[in-house]
Formats: C-alpha cells, structure tokens, sequence
C-alpha cells in the first residue's frame, strides 16, 4: 500500500483548485468498454458538483469528525471510514483507465441507437487540473448507473405547464448522488463497498485465491496468453475454474508433456506455440486447461465417445480386490 498517499491531503488540494478544473464523462459498459459522452455547458457546475466536490467536501468535512482511511483489504464495514487499495489490485478499474489513458482516440463516442443505454453498467468522470512543476494532474470519479431505471423517449411524457407533452429526449437519466469510487493516481478509493464491488465486479476473498493458484500454475507450467489477458484475471472473471483449481492440488498434478498428449488423445485443441507453451486465448481455452488437468475428459469403451465429466465420485476398490498404490 502507498503510504505517500494522502486523501485528506488530495482532497483540501482539489478544493482549492476547484475552479479550475476541467471534466470529460465516459459511460461503460459491463465489458467495461468505455465511451465518450459529451455534456451540455448547463451542466458543467452540475457536472462538478455531483462527482467532484461532493466527494472532496465529504472527506474535508467528515475529516473534522474522526473520519478515517483503512486499507480494503482489511475492511470491516465500520462507520466513518473510507477505503482504499492499489489500482492494480482492481483488475477491471485498471483496464477500463488504460482504455481511457492509452487508447483515447479510438473511443466511440456512445449513441443510444447504436450502443443501447440498457447495456451500460457505470459513469466515470475524468478530472484534470494544472500541477504547477509536477504538470497536468488527473483523477476520477465512478459511479455505477442503473440503466433498467432510465427513461425512454418513445415511452415517456414529460409534463410542461398544465399538460403533457412528448418526451423531449432519447433517454434521461437520474444520476446518483452518493459517492462512491474515486481514482487518484495508483490509487482506489473507496465511499461505498457494496457499490464499489458491484461496480468494478472485485471480491478480493477469490482474487487472493486467484493469485494463489496463478502463481502455482505459472510455477509449474508454460503458460502463453492473448495480448491484455492474464491468468489472474481469467480466473477471477470464473469463479467455476477457479473453485475446481481450489480442490487440486497443482504439484501433484501431471506435468504439461502429459497434459499435452492427454489433449491429442482426447482429439482437444489444445493450441502450443513454437516454445511448446501452452496458448490461453481466452476462457475456453482456460477452461480446457483445468478440465485436462482435472483428468475430466473421457472416452467410452462402450461406444467410443467423447465426453467431459461434470463431476466425478471416486469408487471405493472392488470386493476381493486389494488397494491399489
């Protein structure tokens, strides 16, 4: 954990320059594909008021009556403390600022008819202010948004005076006025836990066992995956995989040659490359993988079929037999 980081501190900074800060909004959705959405002048105060300085005046003013900052990891669901982690910890939060940092000029900018607003999981506010020597400063607020509660032009009045009227929008939006993530460098923090977890899907019990069984499996076996995949979050992302992984043990399983000829013989395409590491390209590869090391492909001596076992009893050893091993 960052100790150098402060929130009290970056909160009073932001207060400060608050005038002088401008924002952009990006939508995403539940792949955590981001898009542009631009913004009425009418609302720029708006704009700022309900992600920036609701947060900052939270902090500053509960600051004075003993409000604390705990690490996540250790969270307890106590009163009067917010949380925070390392970016990095937050596999989806991570990708979705590299999205907007690294590849901004080929971020669409959203259309309803294009994209479908029932589709979009949360909004997310990018805050930019000069840093004096230290340049440009960033940050982020994120919220999440319930799209099922929006409302649609086609199928919504509005009242204007004394009668009704046709919607004058596509879709409106009441947004969320609680705070509930802020991003400040490498750093996530924390207002709501409940809402930060929906939103950024994080439950940090299995991506300590996600990192657990990838550093096993990267230990023991030649690994290569599609650009921007990990391990890690391959397995946070199937919770079935990762449940499976939980009851092997990964020494004790077949080494990759084995694991590698099991495949051919079950006529799987398990892909290699030129350095005979094993090729994860995405979930189904992943999911191939554990199955084969979970020995749960099969071929009938009955009728020479294939089959993938859903789960598997150990048989007690035949009468009169004694045991074998």
């Amino acid at each position: 954990m960052n100790e150098q980081f402060d929130i009290f501190l970056w909160a009073n900074e932001v207060d400060e320059i608050k005038n002088n800060v401008s924002a952009e909004l990006f939508l995403f959705n539940k792949n955590y594909t981001p898009f542009k959405i631009k913004y009425s002048d009418k609302l720029t105060n708006s704009v700022k008021a309900v992600f920036m300085q609701s947060a900052v005046k939270y902090i500053i003013e509960e600051s004075e009556k003993g409000l604390e900052c705990r690490e996540y990891e250790k969270a307890d669901g106590e009163d009067k403390v917010v949380y925070r982690t390392k970016l990095k910890n937050v596999v989806r939060a991570e990708s979705l600022i590299n999205l907007i940092e690294n590849e901004y000029k080929d971020i669409a900018t959203f259309s309803d008819n294009e994209y479908e607003f029932k589709k979009i999981k949360g909004i997310i506010a990018r805050f930019t202010y000069a840093g004096g020597e230290t340049g440009t400063k960033t940050f982020y607020i994120a919220k999440a948004i319930s799209a099922s509660g929006a409302l649609k032009g086609a199928s919504s009045w509005e009242i204007n005076g004394e009668s009704f009227e046709p919607f004058s929008a596509e879709v409106a939006l009441k947004m969320p006025d609680d705070n509930q993530v802020a991003i400040v460098d490498d750093n996530v923090v924390i207002f709501n836990q409940s809402k930060f977890e929906n939103l950024f899907q994080y439950d940090y019990k299995s991506q300590v066992i996600a990192d657990e069984k990838a550093k096993e499996l990267t230990e023991k076996y030649n690994l290569s995956f599609a650009e921007g995949l990990t391990l890690n979050s391959l397995l946070q992302d199937k919770k079935p995989i990762l449940k499976k992984l939980q009851a092997m043990d990964i020494a004790e399983e077949m080494p990759q040659n084995k694991l590698i000829d099991y495949a051919d013989e079950m006529q799987l395409e398990l892909m290699t490359d030129d350095d005979g590491s094993i090729i994860i390209m995405d979930d189904k590869d992943l999911s191939m993988f554990v199955n084969l090391l979970a020995e749960d492909y099969y071929v009938s001596p009955v009728n020479g079929r294939r089959y993938e076992i859903k789960s598997k009893k150990l048989l007690g050893e035949p009468d009169g037999e004694p045991p074998r091993g």
